[in-house]
Formats: structure tokens, C-alpha cells, sequence
């Protein structure tokens, strides 16, 4: 009893001595912590049927996308205030990796170097989500612009070294063409040069593949062209189990815009009346059929449902599981 009173006793005495050094009313002063200013390895997964879906950060880049977008900027500013955005537009790339148990698929591959030290975070996040670049099979690549291929390469050296890559045939036709290089304007010729560094590798080592139609690549995956925004852009629908994903590229680049008016096209867009049809047809079905959507351009994970109101849409991200 005397030991414990005691022992009580010092404790108290300790306090008032550390509250009296403190001064009436005062806190203890603790060193300001320094900012990080980065955030965690970003990717996102989930489950489709019997499928996991990772969808991995590349990073993002800051469009000028009242420059980029076609309509009058003053429109591009305010449909971006109503979303509490501003021009330049912090916007996300997207890869999105598809286990199928027997096969790991990679759709699109980043930017790699091309971009800048904001961009080419795709196989820091790979292999944060627990995979190496060695275990891809496969990688299909919605285009060749060099944010959606571009990390198919790191300092002159094949990132993925098993991995055979698959593009629909217009679309390397078109981009792997020396001719078209050299007849292209001088502001374009650098889509061109990114294209044919990125996959020309794989050409060499006999692991470029190409497909010329519509259909069913592997099980699970099927190919449907989309092009209007290049020569042969190419969505991606995964499914399994009845549930499907449908990977829809560049489709899309600015939601904030380009869901209430999908009339708007941007200037990368190599046809632009076409891309235009294009995201209203894709995006009516998917609206329709409630088709997951993955969108390379949307903030990330870029993973979500279509509604449709009127000739607009609105995006409902996917909710956030922990896969328990």
C-alpha cells in the first residue's frame, strides 16, 4: 500500500514540475514537421468476375486544355469552374493490368521518359501493386501516342522483356511509317519518332503482333475499333463472368468538359468528326448497358459508370474496395 501511494505520489510531483517549467496555460513546443508533398504509390484494384483489374498511376502532366480543347476557351473555363478546376488541367495516365489467372495483360504502357519527371511512374506503381515487369505476357496498346507507348522503353533498353505487344494494323501502318514521318508537319513528326523508338525494339525481336479486325483476341478480350482520335485507335472489352470493363483509351480527355458536351474534340484528334461519333456511339451503348469504363485521360483511377441525361453524360466513379 505505502510503495503504491508512493509511487503515485512521485508521478504527481513529476507533472507539476514539467507543468510549472511550461508556464500557465502554454503547450509544449514541437518542431514543425516538413512537408512530403507526394503521395503513395497509386493504383487501385478490384475484381471482375474472376479477374483482378489493377488500375496503375503513370502521374500526371498539366494540359493547357483550353488550348488543346475546340470550342471558345471562355467555355472551357467555366465548364471547368463548375467542376472547381482551372486550365492548366492536372490530368491523369492510366494503365490498367488485367490478371486472368492464366495470363497478366497490360493495356497501354505509359510514357516512360517522354514526358518529363511528372509522368513515367507506371512500373514504380507496378511493382508496388505487387508484380514485375517481367511477369506482363501481354500488352495491348489502345494507340501509339507516345503517352500511351512511350513506356514501352527505358533508356534504349525493352522494359518488358516477355511481353509480346499487340496493335491493330492501321494504327502501326500509319505511325511506323518513315514516309508519313517525313511528309507529316514538323510539329507532328515528334508522335512519329516517340512511336517508332518505343516499338520498333519489339519489331526487331519479333514481339510486335497485329490485328486487322474486330473480335476476340484471348478469352476475355476483345478488340473493338474506335478510331476518329488516330487512324487505328482500339478500345478493349475485358469480361468475365458476365461482368465487363471496357478500356476506352483516348476516347475521352477532359471530363469536365467532355461528358456534358462529347461534341467537343481536342487537337490530337486525327479525325476529329469521327472521334467525336465515336464517343457518343461507345458511350451511349455503355450508358445503356451499365459497361464499366476505364478512361486513360479521367482523373485516376479513371474507373466508372455512364448515366446519360439529354445528349450529356455524368460519370459515377467506382466505389473504393479494400479486396478483403
Amino acid at each position: 500500500m505505502m510503495k503504491n501511494t508512493l509511487l503515485q505520489f512521485t508521478r504527481a510531483a513529476l507533472f507539476l514540475s514539467v507543468v510549472g517549467t511550461m508556464g500557465v496555460g502554454s503547450t509544449p513546443a514541437l518542431a514543425a514537421a516538413p512537408m512530403v508533398k507526394t503521395s503513395a504509390p497509386a493504383y487501385h484494384r478490384l475484381m471482375l468476375g474472376a479477374f483482378e483489374v489493377t488500375a496503375l498511376s503513370d502521374g500526371t502532366i498539366k494540359l493547357p486544355v483550353d488550348k488543346i480543347l475546340m470550342e471558345p476557351v471562355e467555355k472551357t473555363t467555366a465548364a471547368l469552374s463548375k467542376s472547381f478546376l482551372q486550365a492548366p488541367l492536372e490530368t491523369s495516365v492510366n494503365v490498367y493490368l488485367i490478371n486472368t489467372g492464366s495470363k497478366l495483360i497490360l493495356i497501354d504502357a505509359g510514357t516512360g521518359s517522354l514526358f518529363g519527371p511528372s509522368l513515367g511512374k507506371l512500373i514504380t506503381n507496378l511493382k508496388a501493386s505487387g508484380y514485375e515487369p517481367g511477369q506482363i505476357d501481354d500488352i495491348y496498346l489502345t494507340h501509339l501516342h507516345p503517352d500511351h507507348a512511350g513506356g514501352l522503353m527505358l533508356n534504349n533498353e525493352i522494359v518488358f522483356a516477355n511481353a509480346n505487344i499487340h496493335v491493330e494494323q492501321a494504327e502501326a501502318d500509319y505511325w511506323l511509317s518513315q514516309k508519313n514521318m517525313e511528309q507529316a508537319p514538323a510539329d507532328a513528326k515528334g508522335f512519329f519518332q516517340g512511336a517508332m523508338a518505343s516499338v520498333n525494339p519489339y519489331k526487331t525481336a519479333n514481339k510486335l503482333q497485329t490485328f486487322a479486325r474486330d473480335g476476340e483476341l484471348l478469352p476475355g478480350l476483345t478488340a473493338y475499333s474506335t478510331h476518329g482520335h488516330t487512324e487505328g485507335h482500339t478500345s478493349y472489352l475485358i469480361e468475365s463472368q458476365g461482368q465487363k470493363l471496357l478500356l476506352a483509351g483516348d476516347l475521352i480527355h477532359v471530363a469536365a468538359v467532355q461528358l456534358d458536351k462529347p461534341e467537343v474534340t481536342v487537337t490530337f484528334d486525327s479525325h476529329a468528326k469521327e472521334a467525336a461519333a465515336m464517343r457518343q456511339k461507345i458511350f451511349t451503348q455503355a450508358a445503356k448497358d451499365g459497361t464499366l469504363i476505364g478512361a486513360s485521360h479521367i482523373q485516376f483511377p479513371g474507373l466508372g459508370h455512364l448515366k446519360k441525361t439529354g445528349s450529356s453524360y455524368q460519370w459515377i466513379p467506382v466505389n473504393f474496395t479494400q479486396m478483403q
